[in-house]
């Protein structure tokens, strides 16, 4: 998967083009990518060769092809080559594991059924007076340490906080282990680490902390999703298998945290970095229906998700993706796109009313947990904005520091003076 593509205003760009591991710059890094093309060959972090659509239009078609699959057990040439090489093993977090998150057809369709109990909006507005709940006592936490003069790190002690408690009580995480499931989910977003000791530190950890619930759980059990998958588990074994069962609770968990983690922070700093359009949401001329649109397009939590398959040859803006080839599902370069949302693309704008964003995915894969993310960030931000009017960030925007991740999309800390 090799290419030199040239141009009479720039030198010859050798493809594919290595992703930064860390993600130190994911809009100038789409950017570059698009100006190669809709869709163009690249290396994940330790060399994995991948594809990587730059267009909005060419993403999306992707995401809905049944010939598209993210099973890589069937459906990747490549995949028994992440047991021979080092720098391949931080991929097996991602799909060496067997849930929703990688599998195709019947398999999917089956997981999902399992979890999806969870995720109604009958049962995510039940869940609301907690979220709210939560928030108050996270903003009563803040208050305490406004009186004090204390510049707070918000990412931790807030977008962090509220997700990590909602999604644990919702699988009924015991507090002894709450801080091992967090640091489990940490290692396996950071990206920039392709070491063979830290894939080994990763599985090692999946082995453990997840069992450990489910031990748990099995002494304990409760009126929680945790339960109720080991139920089905033991009395109906051939619908989730042991290994489904450990993997399905690090998708949904995992999934259930660090996204809204990253959408609330990434809201927070956009708008203290944009204080006109803060005033404007303060009056209510712009919504915080909106203000969640526009961050998810312009700074999806996920910028990009590890992998999918061509199934057979794909023919798509021009170029074939061969069949057992890899695909990087880019939210964040599809955010960008002109041709979709015009030539201010790269700027944050709540006032654009882009409510089309596929940075929780569309169709079959959809994030099954996008409505409870939507109701934790339209009750945090608000009354973070109520309750701390004149809250600003204690750095420049611009000396923030990007989770070491190119697969996730935010700041390790959020440094903010409550005011």
């Amino acid at each position: 998967m090799t290419a030199t593509q040239t141009g009479t205003e720039s030198p010859a760009v050798q493809l594919p083009v290595a992703i930064d591991p860390f993600g130190a710059d994911i809009p100038g890094e789409s950017a570059r990518l698009r100006a190669l093309g809709p869709v163009v060959p690249v290396e994940l972090p330790g060399g994995i060769p991948a594809w990587a659509p730059t267009s909005y239009d060419v993403l999306r078609t992707l995401i809905l092809d049944p010939q598209v699959s993210k099973d890589p057990r069937k459906h990747w040439a490549r995949f028994e080559e992440t047991a021979t090489r080092p720098s391949w093993g931080w991929i097996l977090s991602w799909v060496g594991v067997i849930n929703m998150l990688s599998t195709y057809g019947p398999d999917h369709t089956r997981l999902r059924k399992l979890v999806a109990p969870s995720f109604t909006a009958r049962r995510t507005e039940k869940m609301r007076p907690r979220v709210e709940a939560t928030t108050e006592e996270l903003l009563t936490a803040l208050g305490e340490a406004a009186e004090r003069g204390e510049t707070v790190d918000l990412r931790a002690g807030y977008a962090q906080e509220l997700p990590m408690r909602i999604i644990c009580e919702l699988f009924g995480v015991p507090d002894h282990l709450v801080t091992e499931v967090g640091t489990l989910i940490t290692a396996i977003i950071n990206t920039s680490d392709q070491s063979a000791e830290h894939a080994a530190s990763v599985q090692r950890q999946i082995g453990t902390v997840l069992p450990a619930l489910i031990a748990y759980k099995a002494e304990h059990p409760g009126d929680d999703m945790t339960t109720e998958l080991i139920r089905v588990h033991d009395e109906d074994g051939d619908r989730l298998s042991d290994e489904e069962l450990v993997y399905t609770l690090l998708l949904v968990i995992g999934a259930g945290y660090e996204t809204t983690v990253n959408l609330i922070g990434n809201a927070v700093v956009l708008l203290l970095s944009h204080p006109e359009q803060l005033a404007a949401v303060r009056s209510g001329e712009i919504g915080w229906d909106a203000v969640v649109d526009e961050v998810l397009r312009v700074a999806p939590p996920i910028a990009g998700l590890p992998l999918r398959f061509a199934v057979t040859d794909i023919e798509i803006a021009g170029v074939t993706i061969p069949a057992g080839e890899a695909i990087l599902a880019t939210y964040a370069a599809a955010g960008y796109d002109p041709a979709h949302y015009g030539d201010e693309a790269t700027a944050f704008d709540a006032r654009r009313g882009a409510d089309d964003s596929l940075a929780f995915g569309i169709g079959v894969h959809r994030c099954i947990g996008a409505p409870l993310a939507r109701v934790e960030a339209l009750t945090a931000l608000p009354r973070l904005f109520e309750r701390f009017p004149g809250m600003r960030l204690a750095v420049p925007a611009e000396e923030l520091q990007q989770v070491p991740s190119f697969i996730a999309y935010g700041w390790q800390e959020i440094p903010i003076v409550l005011g």
